[in-house]
């Protein structure tokens, strides 16, 4: 008997619509699919997908042992994260034993801080792996709200807002433009290290981006520091360089 597929497949930031053709293809086709989740939710990524899953489709839940009880660097957290990622690659391997394709969904893009690419490890040796792209949190939003990001020479950064407040001043500070992911708790300080930097009027924030529920607005027009997790703080840097209209009036 030959071996199925194991596909990670990118759904994009939220709008089902933001699918590619590809994806829609291989979701309307494939008869297993998993998919990360909170324990007794069916997550963010299958709502997305939801609508383009074969009528008789096997569905693999995934469940995460922790999401945010304790901190990613706690070795109660580290250990039960490493187990899970071995036993859910054991799953999806089980179902390609058996000459089945797998689909794997994942929010954004599959590689770009994307739960699949941990099954990715445990598989693309042993497996055939099939990576489909998705649309990122911060290309959605920045296209819904019609947000230049980057040009010319300068440079884009995405940056956790997870890490230290002196490390992401650091890289804030070192880059032109920038989408600051992973916010929830975190927020006031990015929102600190922003203002700090001189670099908060111009910034927006984005929850729910690219779905019906999606919030953006001015970060100085946040009133509060309640956040999301899976909130985003874009800071652009495009200013039309040479190329803007009146340059050359303005250079003079």
């Amino acid at each position: 008997m030959s071996r199925g597929t194991v596909f990670g497949v990118g759904v994009g930031p939220g709008d089902p619509e933001l699918l590619t053709v590809k994806a829609a293809r291989v979701l309307r086709s494939t008869r297993v699919v998993a998919y990360f989740a909170k324990r007794a939710k069916t997550g963010n990524a299958y709502a997305t997908a939801q609508q383009y899953l074969h009528p008789e489709v096997e569905l693999m839940p995934l469940y995460y042992p922790y999401t945010v009880e304790i901190s990613p660097n706690h070795p109660d957290y580290i250990t039960s994260m490493r187990t899970f990622y071995d036993e859910s690659a054991e799953r999806v391997a089980a179902s390609v034993a058996e000459g089945l394709d797998v689909a794997v969904l994942c929010e954004g893009d599959p590689l770009f801080y994307g739960s699949y690419m941990y099954l990715h490890d445990r598989l693309a040796q042993r497996e055939a792996c099939r990576v489909i792209p998705g649309i990122t949190s911060f290309a959605g939003c920045a296209a819904g709200a019609g947000i230049p990001l980057v040009s010319t020479d300068r440079t884009f950064s995405i940056i956790p807002g997870t890490l230290p407040e002196a490390e992401l001043e650091a890289k804030l500070r070192g880059s032109d433009a920038a989408a600051i992911i992973k916010l929830g708790r975190h927020f006031g300080k990015v929102r600190r290290v922003l203002e700090r930097l001189g670099r908060s009027h111009n910034a927006m924030y984005f929850e729910h981006g690219t779905t019906a529920q999606e919030r953006a607005m001015r970060l100085r027009d946040k009133l509060d520091d309640k956040s999301l997790y899976f909130a985003l703080i874009i800071v652009p840097g495009h200013d039309g360089g040479p190329f803007r209209p009146q340059f050359d009036e303005l250079r003079s």
